[in-house]
């Protein structure tokens, strides 16, 4: 089956993401992990803290702001639900601490860095 053009600009920037937080310390447990909830873009681990990174690459400023509007509730809540079922499949990591951000990643022909935006409960 063919991949779309959205899907492979998805790919491109979670792999830039990942390659970042991969330089700084960060392992990867999980990427793109789904269940009926919905899906985890990038889970990742650093001296036992837990890091949930959703990735959002746009290649304009459009509606959503760089991606910014796509983080509504709805989304956060379906985030949420996969989370807890990724803690079901993966239990030894119960215990951890975890944080939520937002990588905003420009694609062609847009320029720039990530801009990380801590989700806030």
């Amino acid at each position: 089956m063919a991949r779309t053009t959205a899907r492979r600009q998805g790919d491109w920037a979670e792999q830039r993401v990942l390659r970042l937080l991969l330089n700084t310390g960060w392992r990867l447990l999980s990427r793109q992990w789904a269940c009926r909830w919905g899906e985890l873009d990038l889970v990742l681990e650093k001296d036992g803290r837990l890091l949930v990174v959703e990735v959002k690459g746009r290649s304009r400023c459009g509606p959503d702001s760089w991606g910014v509007g796509a983080l509504r509730r709805g989304k956060l809540q379906r985030l949420e639900r996969a989370w807890h079922c990724w803690l079901e499949a993966n239990p030894v990591w119960a215990e951890s601490s975890v944080e939520l951000v937002f990588a905003l990643v420009p694609l062609a022909p847009a320029t720039g860095p990530v801009r990380w935006i801590r989700a806030s409960h």
